[in-house]
């Protein structure tokens, strides 16, 4: 492994050299703004992507997928739409979403294949292609280094804020930086990806080791949260690497630039958690003395995705109960009489005994906006983390108000 130091820094997809990014309106929400966003390479691009596992793929998804494997891994641009999913719309939806890669590519003056395609928003809704045709020229003439903001907002939709985030590298006196975008606020639990993410970066990655990469990244960041434990037609992460920067990841670098990717996709799935729909706590679980690493991750989902867990950390009631049934349920090795709950620091159940003289300690710190509980299963050696929110009664208005 390379020695390499690594900075956060402010930035989004347009920070690392050789790309720019544009988000501007095209009219496909119903109350305006942007909602069509660009991101460019200005050299074509070794490109990976993760799709959702969900059997209902949306269209765009079907394109991006044959666009891979037709261009070889290699994209100059995504466009992607918010306001509507072009999900479960047939041949119709098809048509749009290859229209929407052409449109691009002849406004770029590249090949069709190389230009990736996503959307988000509604499902069933058929999505005008003229709209986003007469929108291409402006969000061409648009494109900046600077427009990496808009880009992220474009692509917006019940999210509360945007999700942008940025590393540099540092590898034998030499940098490389990444970055990406994201959103997602409800129907997640991508089992695969987030809702939709995208990341540059300005090294150059052989294509087998950006596919290692961008999974092994995937499965401990947006596979590791939850809001409502939905899976969406639509996820997809993509990562686009350029090469502008000079240097090229070998193995020999491949620990380090994963860490740098891993560091810029957790920042951006914890702020999909953090802005989840109607929440008011981020909170981490944690499931230690599984049997494997795949049961830890089982019952910390299975934990995570509890609507009686979300609702009592929402109400600030430290109820361990919750927490061990879910544990024991979790279909995972479970023994009670090893098992413990703590919440925060603060335990409450241990080796088969309540520990209430700490409930209100437990209950003072669940007033905080960032929570913490940890579950031992007490059957092993294994541990995971997945991140999650509280599940307020805001999560449900919004959702009964989605379509209308």
């Amino acid at each position: 492994m390379t020695l390499a130091s690594l900075e956060a820094i402010a930035g989004g997809v347009t920070t690392p050299l050789g790309f720019r990014a544009s988000g501007v309106s095209a009219g496909i929400k119903a109350r305006s703004g942007l909602d069509l966003a660009l991101i460019v390479s200005d050299t074509p691009a070794t490109a990976s992507a993760v799709f959702t596992t969900n059997l209902a793929q949306a269209a765009p998804v079907l394109v991006s997928r044959d666009h891979l494997a037709r261009s070889g891994g290699v994209a100059r641009a995504i466009i992607v739409n918010s306001g509507c999913a072009n999900a479960c719309t047939g041949d119709a939806g098809m048509d749009v979403a290859r229209g929407m890669a052409s449109a691009a590519a002849a406004v770029l003056g590249c090949p069709a294949e190389q230009v990736l395609v996503s959307s988000t928003g509604v499902i069933g809704v058929n999505l005008s292609l003229e709209k986003i045709r007469s929108a291409l020229p402006g969000a061409h003439a648009a494109l900046s280094a600077d427009n990496g903001p808009l880009a992220a907002r474009a692509i917006m939709t019940t999210d509360p804020f945007p999700k942008e985030a940025a590393v540099r590298l540092t590898m034998a006196g030499r940098q490389v930086a990444i970055g990406g975008i994201a959103k997602g606020s409800g129907m997640i639990e991508p089992m695969m990806a987030t809702m939709l993410a995208f990341v540059t970066t300005d090294a150059a990655v052989p294509k087998a080791l950006l596919d290692r990469a961008l999974r092994e990244v995937v499965d401990d960041t947006f596979n590791a949260i939850t809001v409502d434990g939905e899976c969406s037609t639509n996820d997809c992460v993509m990562i686009l690497a350029n090469g502008a920067s000079g240097v090229t990841i070998t193995q020999e670098q491949y620990e380090a630039f994963v860490h740098g990717l891993k560091t810029v996709c957790l920042r951006l799935a914890i702020g999909i958690v953090r802005g989840g729909e109607g929440a008011t706590k981020l909170i981490t679980v944690q499931t230690t003395g599984a049997r494997s690493s795949a049961e830890a991750r089982k019952a910390a989902k299975a934990i995570a995705n509890s609507p009686l867990v979300k609702t009592a950390i929402h109400g600030g009631d430290p109820n361990w109960g919750r927490l061990i049934a879910v544990a024991g349920r979790a279909g995972v090795a479970f023994e009670l009489s090893r098992a413990a709950v703590q919440i925060g620091s603060i335990i409450l159940f241990k080796d088969g005994r309540p520990y209430d003289d700490n409930a209100p300690e437990a209950a003072a710190y669940l007033k905080n906006d960032d929570v913490s509980v940890t579950v031992h299963l007490g059957a092993g050696d294994r541990s995971s983390t997945v991140w999650t929110c509280d599940l307020s009664a805001e999560y449900v208005k919004i959702n009964g108000e989605y379509r209308t």
